[in-house]
């Protein structure tokens, strides 16, 4: 149906960068590891398409007629944020690092947000573990009132609140406000993140109203550039958020990765001619950040068992690309992403698959895409797409 999909498996990362000394990750590799540490991965389908051609993985053998070409890329902009890397599979590179607070919010834009908002008072401001900080604050929360503030490695304002204490409704234009009056230039703060959560203390749940306020990509993205030509653009998932709904024509919102998979199964019968750009966010919402290698594997597996649903709809005239936005390694001790490579799959059907190596930077993927639709750009990266 001469479709491009794109799908991120958010922090499925395949070994460290040569620069992830600077960001305290060496010996970070998500996928392997999280292999050793269940005592082997057992991923038939992506192991069929090369999976275990990229880089030794536990339980993952090496395809030797693999369905899809193989390789890892390497990110080129600073930072191992979503955000980044998003922008970076969409042709750009990220040239002014965000704003980070590793010691909290300061003074000034407490006292701002306060002023902007209308809240009496915060909780928490300190980087935080989304699932740790409402148990610790949780009660005192739900007793004044008060949002709880957080950050993490990422530049991101989350604010965190009961929904029976500040509703959904509330609690989004908290995040509105935050995002436009707050976090002003000369901040660069990637992303102000709603965090709401239920039930008592003890027992309090994150739910799936999460929702992300983004900062407009600096320079035009894949998704610009083929909105602009007249190609249906379609964001599914977190994509719409991380892209702050710039040049996605169709927006598809999903909680969970059934959701995003279901709607993948629809859209490969529904749609010609389009982009199809999707994140799958469990890997690192759930299980990422809260050091889970059996969960992460469990969640794989499912992925896994989804591909060939998902693989029989495609037809000679698609084409496909299976790859993640940073590492995010359950193993290690921190609970934040991970600067690593990601894995490149790149399937074609009844095309045998080849090693396409390390790649320079995630915008090789951006660049592929705008040659699939033959649209003119100024894109970062090299095209892959005949390889």
């Amino acid at each position: 149906m001469k479709n491009f999909f794109v799908i991120v498996l958010d922090g499925v990362g395949i070994g460290e960068l040569p620069d992830a000394y600077k960001y305290n990750d060496q010996g970070s590799n998500t996928l392997a590891n999280i292999a050793q540490a269940t005592g082997g991965l057992n991923l038939a389908n992506l192991e069929m398409l090369g999976l275990g051609n990229i880089e030794p993985i536990k339980g993952i053998e090496k395809a030797s007629q693999p369905l899809a070409s193989f390789g890892k890329m390497a990110e080129v902009s600073q930072g191992k944020d979503s955000t980044t890397g998003h922008w970076e599979l969409a042709g750009l590179h990220v040239k002014t690092e965000f704003t980070y607070f590793p010691n909290g919010f300061d003074e000034e834009i407490v006292q701002k947000f306060l002023s902007e908002t209308g809240c009496k008072g915060i909780i928490g401001n300190k980087p935080a573990s989304g699932t740790e900080i409402i148990e610790e604050y949780g009660k005192e929360h739900i007793e004044m009132g008060y949002p709880i503030i957080y950050t993490s490695a990422d530049s991101v304002f989350q604010i965190a609140a009961h929904e029976e204490v500040i509703p959904l409704q509330k609690l989004y234009e908290i995040c509105s406000i935050t995002r436009e009056k707050v976090l002003t230039y000369p901040l660069q703060v990637g992303r102000v993140i709603a965090r709401p959560f239920i039930g008592a203390p003890g027992s309090l749940k994150r739910t799936k109203n999460r929702k992300d306020f983004s900062l407009d990509p600096p320079e035009p993205t894949i998704l610009d550039i083929l909105s602009e030509n007249d190609i249906t653009t379609i964001g599914v998932g977190k994509i719409n958020d991380l892209f702050n709904y710039k040049g996605i024509q169709r927006q598809i919102f999903t909680k969970s990765n059934e959701e995003g998979c279901d709607q993948l199964l629809k859209l490969s019968a529904e749609v010609k001619g389009s982009f199809i750009f999707i994140n799958l966010v469990d890997f690192d919402v759930y299980f990422g950040h809260r050091n889970d290698p059996a969960g992460f594997a469990e969640k794989l597996k499912e992925f896994d068992d989804f591909l060939p649903h998902f693989l029989n709809k495609l037809d000679d005239s698609d084409r496909l690309i299976i790859t993640a936005d940073h590492g995010n390694d359950p193993t290690t001790p921190s609970t934040d992403h991970s600067r690593e490579y990601v894995p490149l799959l790149y399937y074609r059907k009844n095309v045998m698959g080849k090693n396409l190596g390390v790649h320079k930077t995630f915008s090789d993927v951006g660049k592929t895409v705008a040659d699939f639709f033959n649209v003119t750009n100024n894109l970062n990266g090299t095209s892959f797409l005949n390889d």
